[in-house]
Formats: C-alpha cells, sequence, structure tokens
C-alpha cells in the first residue's frame, strides 16, 4: 500500500445470527478508502464471486507433477468509478442517490462506498475448505490508478444451499449382511444383519442402527461403529483421496453361541460440513462402517454411505438462519431490490477508524438509516421519501402507504378498516371520526388532526 492509499478494506453486513448467506440473498456492504492525498483513480469497483479450486503436487523419480484445476459459479463486478469508458456499455456502473457518478478525484479523508449485490438463485455447492482444496465465496474492492500497482482487499463470506425436500432414495432404509467363517485361533462362524432406517440425516440428528448378530464362534465378539468423511479432489485424470474418522463407539460384548439384536444411535455432530456431490473437482462425502470386533482374525464390515442435508429451516421465521430467502412474500407495491444498487454516496468521514454518523451518511448496519430514496439495513430499516421500509415497522413516506398493521395514509389515503382514523376528506370507520366530523360532545374524541393512533416517523429520521 503506497503512502498516498493508506488503506482500502470491503466489508458486509451480516443477516443473520450464524453469518451465512443462500442463494436470493441479497448482501450489503461498505467499500473503505483512507487516503493521505488527493487522488486520481482510474477505476474502483467490487466484485462478488463464486469458486472451486484444487491444487496439489506429487513426485514421479525426479520430476514434480503439479495437479490443479477450477471450477467457476459466478462473477460479477461493478464499478464505483472508471475513466475508460471503451467498454462502458457492458460494465455496471453505480451511481450516488441522485444519479449522479462518483467523483475519481478525491481528498485526503476517509470514503465509504456502500453497495448491494443479490446471490444467484441457483443452488451452488456450500462453502468448504480440504486439505489441498477448496470453495470459496467471496467480495472484493480493487483501486486502479496510473503507473501504481492495483490495491485490493477481499472478504469471504460463508455460503449454504437452501434446503430443499429430500428425495425418497434418501429416506428409504438401508440393508445389509455379511457372514464370516472363522479360520486358524478362532473356529465357528459369525453373521450379522444391519440396518439404517435411512441414508439423509440432518446436522445433529441422531442415526439409528439396528444390528442383529449370531455369533457362532468360540470366542466373545463387539459390535462396533464408525463415521468418517471422505474428501475426494480431481484434476487432470488424477484423484487425491483423504479419509478421517469423526466417531467411534463400541456396544455390549456378544458371547459364543449366541444371537443378539442391539440398537445404537449415533449423533451426528453439527459442526459438519454438508455432503458436497454437485462439484465436478472435489466432493465430501460420508460413511457409515459397522463392523464385528473378532479376535485373532479380520473384522467383517458393512458399509452404508451417509448423506449430511442442510439444516432445516426454522418454520415460520421471518429471518432464519439461511438469511431472508424464506420471507413471505411482500405485497406488489415493494419492488425487488435490483441486482446492486448504492445506499448513500462516499462521504468524507472525519474520526478514528471505524467511526460512522457522518452528517447525512448512514451509521453502522445495527442502527443504520437509508439515504434518501433508499432504505437501509432490514431490521432496523425505515424507507426514505418514495421508498417503503420493512414489513414489520414499515411506515409509508409521503405519497406512499406503509404496511397494513400500521398504515395511515397520506394526504387522499384511508387508513386501514379498525382502529385508525381516515386522511382529509374521508371518515374513519363506524366509532371513529375523520377530519370533517363536527363533534357536538366535548367529551368525545378530537378529531383526526389533533389525535393520531399511529403518529408516523419524520422523513429523516436522526440518527442513533
Amino acid at each position: 500500500m503506497s503512502l498516498t492509499v493508506k488503506n482500502i478494506s470491503v466489508t458486509y453486513n451480516p443477516i443473520n445470527q450464524s453469518n451465512t448467506f443462500t442463494s436470493g440473498d441479497f448482501i450489503s456492504g461498505q467499500v473503505i478508502l483512507d487516503v493521505a492525498k488527493d487522488t486520481q483513480m482510474q477505476s474502483l469497483s467490487v466484485k462478488i464471486k463464486g469458486k472451486a479450486e484444487v491444487c496439489w503436487t506429487e513426485r514421479h523419480g525426479q520430476t514434480t507433477v503439479v495437479y490443479s484445476d477450477k471450477e467457476k459459479y459466478y462473477s460479477v463486478e461493478s464499478f464505483f468509478v472508471l475513466e475508460d469508458k471503451t467498454h462502458g456499455n457492458d460494465r455496471e456502473m453505480l451511481n450516488d442517490p441522485t444519479g449522479q457518478p462518483y467523483s475519481s478525484v478525491v481528498a485526503p479523508g476517509r470514503y465509504i462506498y456502500p453497495f448491494t449485490f443479490q446471490l444467484p438463485q441457483q443452488p451452488f455447492p456450500p462453502s468448504f475448505k480440504g486439505s489441498v482444496g477448496k470453495i470459496v465465496y467471496a467480495l472484493e474492492a480493487k483501486l486502479e490508478r496510473a503507473m501504481r500497482v492495483s490495491s485490493k482487499d477481499k472478504a469471504e463470506f460463508h455460503y449454504v444451499p437452501k434446503p430443499d425436500l429430500p428425495g425418497p432414495e434418501l429416506m428409504a432404509p438401508q440393508y445389509g449382511t455379511k457372514d464370516k467363517q472363522m479360520k486358524l485361533f478362532t473356529s465357528g462362524s459369525v453373521s450379522m444383519n444391519i440396518n439404517t432406517e435411512k441414508m439423509g440425516y440432518y446436522l445433529g440428528e441422531g442415526l439409528k442402527v439396528l444390528a442383529e448378530v449370531q455369533n457362532n464362534s468360540s470366542r466373545s465378539i463387539k459390535p462396533k461403529y464408525c463415521l468418517y468423511e471422505k474428501h475426494s479432489f480431481f484434476a487432470r485424470g488424477k484423484r487425491r483421496l483423504h479419509t478421517h474418522n469423526l466417531l467411534k463407539e463400541e456396544g455390549e460384548p456378544i458371547e459364543p453361541n449366541s444371537k443378539k439384536t442391539v440398537t445404537k444411535v449415533l449423533s451426528i455432530p453439527p459442526s459438519l460440513t454438508i455432503s458436497i456431490l454437485n462439484c465436478r473437482i472435489l466432493t465430501v462425502e460420508y460413511r457409515l462402517r459397522v463392523y464385528l470386533d473378532v479376535p485373532y482374525a479380520s473384522d467383517p464390515e458393512i458399509k452404508f454411505p451417509v448423506v449430511i442435508l442442510p439444516p432445516q429451516p426454522v418454520s415460520g421465521a421471518k429471518n432464519s438462519d439461511f438469511g431472508i430467502w424464506n420471507q413471505p412474500p411482500e405485497s406488489n407495491m415493494y419492488p425487488n431490490p435490483p441486482l446492486i444498487a448504492p445506499r448513500a454516496p462516499p462521504l468524507n468521514v472525519v474520526g478514528p477508524p471505524g467511526q460512522f454518523g457522518a452528517p447525512g451518511y448512514p451509521g453502522p448496519p445495527h442502527v443504520q438509516f437509508g439515504a434518501p430514496c433508499y432504505p437501509g439495513p432490514p431490521h432496523v430499516q425505515f424507507g426514505a421519501p418514495c421508498y417503503p421500509g420493512p414489513s414489520h415497522v414499515r411506515l409509508g413516506a409521503s405519497g406512499y402507504p406503509g404496511p397494513p398493521h400500521v398504515r395511515l395514509g397520506a394526504s387522499g389515503y384511508p387508513g386501514p378498516p379498525l382502529g385508525q382514523f381516515g386522511a382529509p376528506g374521508l371518515p374513519g370507520p363506524p366509532g371513529q371520526f375523520g377530519p370533517n366530523y363536527h363533534q357536538s360532545d366535548p367529551s368525545a374524541p378530537p378529531p383526526y388532526q389533533d389525535y393520531q393512533l399511529y403518529p408516523r416517523l419524520p422523513d429523516h429520521p436522526a440518527k442513533s
């Protein structure tokens, strides 16, 4: 970083407690630029991207061979500043809320450029990091100046796919049987019939195993259970395999010449990565291994595939741990935001690093309010003129109604049918009073102009 550009960073605002995003979610953030001198920018951009990559090396005699491959899912770049307009028609340009372009020249100080992206609706593999491969989703800020090395910063975010209803093959029981004749130091035979309730399990769910063991050998045996993960990486026709045991448990001994049916419930660790089966260059699989520990003999075993599913959504939640994808649809009067849109122009913020709240600029995410004509973050959002806030606290600005349960009409627009009062020229429902109502009883409630059941917020609420 040169002396002129002290720092460039990109951050995003979490939308839930687990700090995860899923298909269709909106991810908002800021590109923060600190400069010490007057700075001329050729371009300033922010990019959202997702990709998988693998890379490892192998020794073949005296030669070291590198195996690598990539799989790209999406890459969308938008520009705050772009001097070269040669390809301007196919570049996404971000203007301030008034429609004016951002300046390419900035004076010394701190500048904050807000942005919003919407993640594609397609289901992609979840975020993952393994021994020689990874799946990464990230935001990247880039500043370019003439005759200077580009300045960059990247912020990774955690992506999980939406949980779909598991198919019948994942919910069907699994069965396996194994017989073994003992030799050498152990005589007789053993057999086992194993079944599980299904193949697909959610994180934290119990995996129930039913084992019927016939011990016709001369020694006591123990049924044992092992859940392990299996990571496979592919490049240039080669495969790199990594396995790791996640948990091991054992049952009670079964005496010679006896038959016993045992049930074991294994708890799926909640920290596991969900199964990855839709990536070309890497897979994450799980196996359940059930075997009999036979002294002085090889152990008979049965393996079952286990598919770890994304966590189930919270029923009826407005903003679950997967973001906003499971919110109920809004009214048509609340349009969907564009793919990317600015929230406020960059301002020279005076104060120590991290300080927000200069005049006309939103505060940090938990108290942020939108600039003119654009809303703030979802959980405390209040719309500025011409744009409503979120459904649970939205109060309409001038000329625009709020949501049904708290809506008070603007001029010429009635409120909801119960518990509120009509706008000028329109009386309220029975038992209420409109603005043109004449009341002779001095004890009666005052007219609408003097009494508001739900007072409206100002168009530009004060910052916290």
